[in-house]
């Protein structure tokens, strides 16, 4: 995945110089998680996203986190080196705000990139840093990898740069989460057109299963949007509309 340019952007840890390198001690998985771990390790080196390595200073452990769909992700422990890390003070935007900015637009498209951090490169320097065991050996990102401190911020400085003549116009964008909105739905192809123009200028690649485009309404940061404003989301009401209305006592 070529991704953004280093000239663009690039994340960068910012560890503390005085801060002692750890090496996590190594744990252990079974047959079924390091087969998921080898898997995992041929996609990421097919794509580029990381590299082998000798010698590193920081060592992390291979550590799995349960997805919304019920499957798990491989991510690393960078727990040690987000400590050595200092906080980016860049603030992201108020989710209400960008909720509430929504109203009053007749059409929307949500637009969300395809593993958005990996199109980030790491500050080449910072790259060793990254790096993590396994059975097959050890390597280091080459790509902004979820997990890491900091990242929210620099994918926000991207987007904020990317989009900057449409944010708060035609666009609202809140790290990787992107919306298109149009005033009438006659103006939607042509905001749409700017917005793909900057995807395109900027390299940076959707992913086509979580994009839904020219519609009146759709979920936004865990909201119902509409051009009248905030509408009940479904998923948040399910209990509620499946509940039987008590009949006795003892059921209320």
């Amino acid at each position: 995945m070529p991704g953004i340019s280093r000239s663009v952007i690039s994340h960068n840890l910012a560890v503390d110089k005085k801060s002692k390198p750890v090496v996590q001690k190594r744990r252990s998985f079974n047959p079924e998680r390091s087969a998921a771990i080898k898997e995992e390790i041929s996609k990421l080196l097919t794509a580029g996203s990381i590299r082998e390595v000798k010698y590193p200073e920081w060592v992390a452990n291979v550590v799995f986190v349960k997805k919304k769909n019920n499957q798990w992700r491989m991510c690393v422990d960078f727990t040690d080196l987000n400590k050595a890390c200092p906080k980016d003070s860049f603030l992201l935007p108020r989710i209400d705000q960008l909720v509430d900015a929504t109203a009053g637009h007749e059409t929307l498209s949500f637009t969300d990139a395809y593993s958005g951090y990996n199109q980030i490169k790491m500050h080449k320097p910072d790259e060793e840093k990254t790096a993590f065991t396994t059975d097959q050996g050890l390597y280091c990102y080459t790509v902004m990898s979820f997990g890491l401190k900091n990242a929210g911020a620099t994918y926000q400085r991207l987007v904020n740069k990317m989009f900057a003549r449409k944010i708060g116009k035609n666009m609202e964008v809140y790290v990787d989460d992107m919306l298109t909105k149009s005033v009438t739905a006659d103006k939607h192809v042509d905001d749409l057109r700017e917005t793909f123009d900057m995807l395109t200028r900027y390299g940076m690649k959707l992913n086509p299963v979580k994009c839904v485009f020219g519609v009146p309404s759709g979920r936004f940061l865990g909201y119902q949007v509409h051009h009248r404003g905030i509408e009940v989301n479904p998923d948040k009401i399910q209990a509620l509309a499946k509940m039987v209305s008590p009949k006795t006592l003892k059921d209320v």
